[in-house]
């Protein structure tokens, strides 16, 4: 192994990093529905895009499912924190589950609004990834009307039935830049189109991009903890590339690689909003393993956004 001690000499923590409230919420959502019920709950998709987090639910009793057909009468079920579908929620109430729901309210939110709006006539136009399933439980709030954008070459291609009343709604998880991008080329075609009061990206996405902005000027490297499934982690890394500074995503630190660190002497480490900081920790110690270094934390916002929990989860 080539020791990356010739290299790495100091690592450099943005702030924040790791998880967000919407996080926090939906695994102890589960944890509680554990306690409170006892195994197995159910919990439809990932409950947040992290395998850690997910490895350790399975240990303590959850059952990971895509569809609610898998699912036994009478079971308790909890949704994951990207939303789902009216049609998932319907289907849910006709099965009899008991159902908890792990949505963030940041996407919730979003939801509401799509649901008031097109009760007024709007049709919507949606910046976000295919198949992403914040993406399906937002679109999956209406039977139609809604039309997705992926770049600025797909905004010329949408037809709306109608411009008079035409609404923009965004993933709550993209990159700050390229849904700005794409937001103004979706302006320029349709200038009369609403926006939302508040920008749909969630707070903790615009402030674990904001830290990396902060960070990747003073490092050589950047490494993003989160796994590969995780929209928020993949446009940190992204975001960083961007920026002129190589950057590599492990979903854990035995994925870390010495050649990276290879005359480096500064690594920049975040962690998207559903990778828990142990892991965090884990790859500044495999780093540590390569030859010393010192760890520094760079100054950043301190979030305090800690959101409620469902009824019915007192212990």
């Amino acid at each position: 192994m080539t020791r990356a001690a010739d290299a790495a000499r100091e690592v450099l923590l943005a702030e924040p990093r790791g998880f967000c409230a919407g996080v926090d919420r939906a695994i102890e959502i589960v944890e509680r529905a554990l306690k409170k019920f006892g195994p197995p709950i159910y919990v439809r998709h990932e409950i947040v895009h992290n395998t850690f987090v997910v490895n350790d639910l399975k240990a303590k009793g959850a059952i990971f499912i895509d569809e609610l057909a898998e699912v036994p009468p009478g079971a308790t079920v909890v949704f994951s924190a990207h939303g789902v579908s009216r049609a998932v929620q319907e289907e849910a109430r006709a099965r009899g589950f008991s159902v908890f729901d792990a949505t963030c309210p940041l996407v919730t939110k979003v939801h509401v609004e799509v649901a008031k709006l097109a009760r007024e006539g709007y049709e919507f136009i949606m910046i976000g990834h295919k198949g992403h399933p914040e993406v399906e439980g937002t679109m999956g709030q209406l039977d139609g009307g809604i039309h997705l954008v992926e770049d600025v070459a797909d905004v010329a291609r949408i037809q709306p039935a109608q411009t008079e009343k035409l609404a923009i709604v965004t993933q709550t998880t993209l990159s700050v830049d390229d849904a700005a991008e794409i937001m103004a080329a979706v302006r320029a075609r349709f200038p009369a189109i609403r926006q939302p009061k508040q920008q749909d990206i969630c707070y903790a996405t615009q402030n674990r991009q904001d830290a990396v902005k902060i960070m990747s000027p003073q490092v050589d490297v950047v490494i993003v903890v989160g796994s590969p499934t995780s929209s928020n982690s993949n446009r940190l890394a992204e975001l960083a590339r961007k920026l002129g500074v190589p950057s590599y995503m492990v979903d854990n630190a035995g994925e870390l690689k010495p050649q990276w660190l290879e005359g480096r002497t500064r690594v920049g480490i975040t962690a998207g909003a559903s990778a828990p900081e142990v892991l965090v920790q884990e790859v500044v110690a495999r780093i540590r393993d390569f030859g010393g270094v010192a760890v520094r934390r760079l100054h950043g916002v301190e979030e305090t956004v800690k959101f409620p929990l469902p009824k019915g989860l007192k212990l």
